[in-house]
C-alpha cells in the first residue's frame, strides 16, 4: 500500500482513476492495477489478488481488468466485489462533479491502458514504445461524447496509428452491437493516419466511445479534450452503477436500442409502452414475438455484444409492472426493437445481486444460462 497526503484543495484536482503497472515486459499477465485518487491507492493483480479498493473506482477498474483478461484469452470477467460491500456508486461523486464545473479545464495524462468519465483534456506521450493501447470513454447515459484532436505527434509512415472507435469494442465483441447501431461497422472507426487534422472532432452516437493507437518512439504522442453534449433520446447505453432506474423511449424511429449493465442483477419492468396488447412471456425455442415489429427482449451473457448474448425473455405486448427476473450473467441488456410505428417505452429498475442470490437462486432467474460460470 502506498499512500500520499495532499491538501483537501488538491485531492479535488486528482480525481479517481486506476493506472496500469507491467511488472513482467509482454506479459498481460503480469500487469498489476493501481486504483487511487492521489491521496489513497490499492493495487491488484490481473490475476485476482486485492487489497481495498474505494467502490467509486470499481466499474473503471473491472473494466479495465476485463480488457486484461481478454488479453490473457480468459473467457469471463473478473469479480471485483468486496464482500459485504454491495451499495450502488458512480464513477465519479456528484460532489466532485461540481467542484469541476466551475473550474479550468481538467488536464491530466492518458495512460496506455486507460478509462475516463470526465471532460476534461488528456495528453498520451511514449515513454518507450507502446504498441497496444486503448483508452475507454463513458459519461452518462443521456449524454454524447465528442472527442477533439488538439495536437497529434505520430508517425503513420512508420506505423503509429490513432483511431476513435464509435462505441466498445473488447475480444472481437461490440457495443452497440452492428444489428444496434446506425453505422456499418467500417464506418465506425475514424482513423487520424488517414483523415487527419481535416477532421478535428469526432461524436459518439451514445454514452460510450473508445480510442486505439500505437506510438514507438518515445516522446511522440497526441492530446485530446473530451466534452459531453445533451442526448435528448438516448438509445443504446452502457450503466455507468450496478444499481439504478431508466426510462428507454423510441419516438417513431425504425430502430433498436440496448441498455448494458455490466452486473448480475434484478430486472424489474415497472411499465411498458408498445403498440398493441398485453403479456409478458418467457422465451422458448421456436418461440418469441413472431412477427411482431415493437417488442422488449432480456439478454444475458458474458460478452459484450448483445447480439451474441442468450435470449432470456420477451415482452411482446404493453403492461403495467411490476414484473421482475434476476439474471446471474456479467452483462445483462434490456433490448427494444421497434418498427417506427409508435413511440415505445420501457421503464425498468435494476440492482446488483447479492452473493447468496447467485447461489441460492428462486422465483424467475435465468441460472442454467450464466450462473455456471460465475
Amino acid at each position: 500500500m502506498v499512500t500520499e497526503r495532499r491538501s483537501v484543495k488538491e485531492q479535488a484536482a486528482f480525481p479517481p482513476h486506476c493506472c496500469i503497472k507491467e511488472t513482467r515486459a509482454g506479459d498481460p499477465a503480469s500487469f498489476q492495477l493501481s486504483a487511487g485518487r492521489g491521496v489513497e491507492w490499492s493495487t491488484l493483480a490481473a490475476g485476482g489478488g486485492r487489497t481495498s479498493m474505494s467502490p467509486s473506482f470499481k466499474l473503471r477498474c473491472r473494466f479495465i481488468l476485463i480488457f486484461l483478461v481478454a488479453l490473457r484469452g480468459e473467457s469471463r470477467y473478473l469479480e471485483l466485489r468486496e464482500a459485504g460491500d454491495h451499495d450502488p456508486f458512480l464513477l465519479l461523486s456528484a460532489h466532485l462533479k461540481r467542484e469541476l464545473a466551475g473550474e479550468p479545464l481538467y488536464r491530466r495524462a492518458l495512460r496506455c491502458l486507460d478509462m475516463l468519465s470526465l471532460q476534461g483534456q488528456f495528453t498520451f506521450t511514449a515513454d518507450r514504445p507502446q504498441l497496444h493501447c486503448a483508452a475507454f470513454f463513458i459519461s452518462e447515459p443521456e449524454e454524447f461524447i465528442t472527442i477533439y484532436y488538439d495536437l497529434v505527434s505520430i508517425d503513420c509512415q512508420g506505423g503509429d496509428f490513432l483511431k476513435v472507435f464509435d462505441g466498445w469494442i473488447l475480444k472481437g465483441e461490440k457495443f452497440p452491437s452492428s444489428q444496434d447501431h446506425p453505422l456499418p461497422t467500417t464506418e465506425r472507426y475514424i482513423d487520424f493516419c488517414e483523415s487527419g487534422l481535416g477532421r478535428r472532432s469526432i461524436r459518439s452516437s451514445q454514452n460510450v466511445a473508445m480510442i486505439f493507437f500505437r506510438v514507438h518512439e518515445p516522446g511522440n504522442g497526441f492530446t485530446l479534450t473530451i466534452r459531453t453534449v445533451p442526448n435528448l433520446f438516448p438509445c443504446n447505453v452502457i450503466s455507468q452503477t450496478p444499481n439504478g432506474r431508466f426510462t428507454l423511449v423510441v419516438p417513431h424511429q425504425h430502430r433498436n436500442c440496448s441498455f448494458s449493465i455490466i452486473y448480475p442483477v434484478m430486472i424489474k419492468i415497472s411499465d411498458l409502452t408498445l403498440g398493441h396488447l398485453n403479456g409478458l412471456q418467457l422465451k422458448k425455442p421456436a418461440a418469441g414475438c413472431g412477427g411482431k415489429g415493437d417488442f422488449v427482449e432480456l439478454l444475458g451473457g458474458s460478452g459484450l455484444d448483445p447480439s451474441k448474448m442468450m435470449p432470456v425473455a420477451d415482452l411482446c405486448y404493453p403492461f403495467q409492472g411490476p414484473a421482475q427476473m434476476k439474471i446471474g450473467c456479467d452483462n445483462t441488456v434490456v433490448r427494444m426493437v421497434s418498427s417506427g410505428k409508435h413511440i415505445n417505452r420501457v421503464t425498468f429498475e435494476y440492482r446488483q445481486l447479492e452473493p447468496y442470490e447467485l447461489e441460492n437462486p428462486n422465483g424467475n432467474s435465468i441460472r442454467e444460462f450464466c450462473l455456471s460460470g460465475l
